[in-house]
């Protein structure tokens, strides 16, 4: 196994991490945690690949998103609106979103925990970059979706520093009662921030079943919301710092996979590796990370 291989196939599972985490940031900057990805995530992975089978890999990332945007207007409204504990919010939607994906398999593909196979996009080369000799491999026979979430990074980094749009973002998230004072609504940015997070959690989950393994099995997501959660702190709130926690993440499982392939090691320990790893980048970051001043702090113009 080359070391190039071993690049490309980090790649490949460095996106859904990607997407999560830049979820993440729009949750977080406008001041709600939302550990919910995971949940979202496993609800996109199926609903994308219920899509799939059906219409096509295109309407199978629309339903995806479009499903995970449904759990991401709940967790906004009983946490934005109703200020429910965010992190109980984002709890019950995981558990609720685990068994829904149960039942709706066992309803529609009459298997609880699988999907029949689906199709995937037509891979695409990146023009020029594919004829680099040696590292050409990591532009070529891509899924249009790793694209996608790479070109998301400076999407959101120029949504979330350069845009009026981004500033009024992140200032609910610093001080809402300062910016309902400036009339900025806080309550609608922080419904949009919640709902972006959904719309990339659902991709993110899309890309799991259609592209990754091109199918639906349960538990499929392996914890990758709550890495990407990580991730996100781990690159300070901020959607450069978070894709290269998430190449980081990404290189760690395709490396444990290799490991595993060797068999020198008994798979449990290896596998056992991104997580570790997500421990230990937690511990040593946490206390030097400076999230958001108001996140996870609910509010309402009564308590201003």
């Amino acid at each position: 196994m080359s070391i190039v291989e071993l690049l490309a196939s980090s790649i490949r599972l460095t996106i859904p991490i990607l997407l999560a985490a830049l979820g993440a940031v729009y949750s977080e900057r406008s001041g709600i945690v939302n550990i919910a990805l995971e949940g979202m995530m496993i609800t996109g992975s199926f609903w994308g690949a219920v899509g799939t089978y059906y219409y096509g890999p295109l309407v199978g990332v629309l339903l995806a998103i479009f499903a995970s945007v449904v759990l991401a207007f709940i967790h906004a409204l009983v946490t934005v609106t109703f200020r429910v504990d965010q992190i109980v919010s984002g709890v019950a939607l995981n558990i609720l979103a685990y068994g829904a994906a149960r039942f709706s398999c066992l309803a529609l593909f009459e298997k609880a925990t699988m999907s029949p196979h689906v199709d995937s996009f037509s891979p695409l080369n990146i023009p020029l970059l594919d004829r680099i000799p040696y590292l050409g491999v990591l532009f070529t026979n891509l899924s249009p979706l790793i694209v996608l979430g790479f070109v998301l990074v400076p999407v959101s980094y120029w949504v979330i520093q350069k845009t009026v749009f981004g500033l009024r973002l992140r200032s609910v998230g610093e001080n809402p009662l300062a910016a309902d004072t400036l009339g900025i609504n806080v309550y609608l940015f922080r419904y949009s921030g919640v709902l972006i997070s959904g719309i990339l959690a659902g991709l993110a989950g899309a890309y799991l079943s259609i592209e990754h393994t091109g199918m639906y099995v349960e538990g499929m997501t392996q914890g990758k919301g709550y890495i990407g959660l990580a991730a996100m702190i781990f690159g300070n709130w901020s959607p450069v710092g978070a894709m290269w926690a998430a190449l980081l993440f990404g290189f760690a499982e395709a490396l444990s996979l290799r490991v595993v392939e060797s068999g020198f090691v008994p798979y449990q320990f290896i596998k056992m590796i991104p997580y570790v790893l997500t421990l230990v980048v937690l511990a040593g970051v946490f206390l030097k990370a400076r999230p958001p001043a108001a996140d996870g702090i609910p509010y309402g113009r009564d308590e201003g």
